[in-house]
This record gives structure tokens, sequence and C-alpha cells, in this order.
């Protein structure tokens, strides 16, 4: 990797990050991706006060934050409230994991960090037990894209066309042998 990021960790989110959290759902960068500041950062709150199930870290470089990154349970949201608007979801298995990670910091786009903090993460998801590991970035932001398909994600191909504007990609722990 011609932009070797350094070291990659992760540390649970706790409330005094919240400031921290906001200021990077601001940034434009964020902004185009994600949703309003508020809401956003209210459903990290549930999650961090153990409303929802969705576990969220910080990723951190060299033991400094960069970036957000969280995993949720597939099963969870395979309900009429989440299946209405998302049926690709029936299609997956109960016990997958999705993934949802943005850099925070502008300075570290476009380096590897997001391929790179992608790839330790889920390689501690199947060390934890998780098979299913899935990502669903809007199929017009092509820099994330471009930085899953490093990390190992391919395009499930029975979801093309069913999505809408996501683009659900599937883990494959060898894929990276097949990239030039």
């Amino acid at each position: 990797m011609p932009n070797s990021p350094g070291q990659i960790g992760f540390t649970p989110v706790e409330p005094g990050h919240y400031p921290l959290l906001r200021q990077w759902l601001r940034a434009p960068h964020v902004r185009e991706w994600w949703g309003e500041v508020e809401e956003e950062l209210g459903f990290i709150r549930d999650m961090v006060e153990g409303r929802d199930t969705t576990r969220p870290f910080l990723i951190m470089l060299d033991e400094e934050p960069v970036g957000y990154i969280q995993y949720w349970f597939v099963g969870h949201h395979q309900n009429d409230a989440w299946t209405e608007k998302n049926p690709w979801l029936k299609t997956l298995p109960a016990d997958a994991v999705g993934v949802d990670l943005t850099i925070g910091e502008a300075a570290w786009l476009s380096r590897g960090v997001g391929s790179a903090a992608l790839s330790v993460f889920v390689a501690k998801l199947r060390r934890d037990g998780f098979d299913t590991v899935i990502i669903d970035p809007d199929r017009e932001n092509l820099r994330a894209v471009r930085a899953y398909e490093k990390a190992g994600f391919r395009p499930v191909p029975e979801l093309e066309g069913r999505t809408g504007k996501v683009l659900i990609m599937q883990h494959h722990e060898y894929a990276n042998e097949t990239l030039s």
C-alpha cells in the first residue's frame, strides 16, 4: 500500500466522544453520505446507551482517532419495519453483520486508512465468530466502493438492481488475492 496508514485500532464510543463525532458529522465529506448531524448523533447515543444493538467504535490510527466504524446485526433488522423499505434484508443470513464507517478527518481520505481499518475490523469480526459480513455504500460513493473492494468486499450479484441507491457488498476472505 503506497500510503501505509500506521497502526490501526478501535475503541468503543463513549459519551465523551460525542463532540468529536459531531465535528466529523459536520464535515462536508461526511455530510455528503451520512444523514442530518443531530439525528446521526442521536442514533449513536442510542447505541452507546443500549437502546440499539449496533456496536459503535472510533477508528484509531497510531492511537489518534481518525474515523468511525460500527457493526449492526442483520437479524435484528429482518422485521416488517425495516424490510418494507429494504426487502433485500430478507435474503441475508440472520446471523450476518453489516458494517458502516467513515473517515472523520479529511486529511486521511484517499490514503488507505479506510480499507486498512475495514480489513482489520473484519478480521476482528471473523475472530468473534461472524462468517457473513456485508457493507452497503451508496452506489455513487465511488471512493467508498473502491476502498471496500480493496478490503475484500464484492457486490452480491443476486442483489444487483434490487437495493435502490445502495450497493450490497459481502466480504470474501480471499478476495484480495485476486486484486491486481
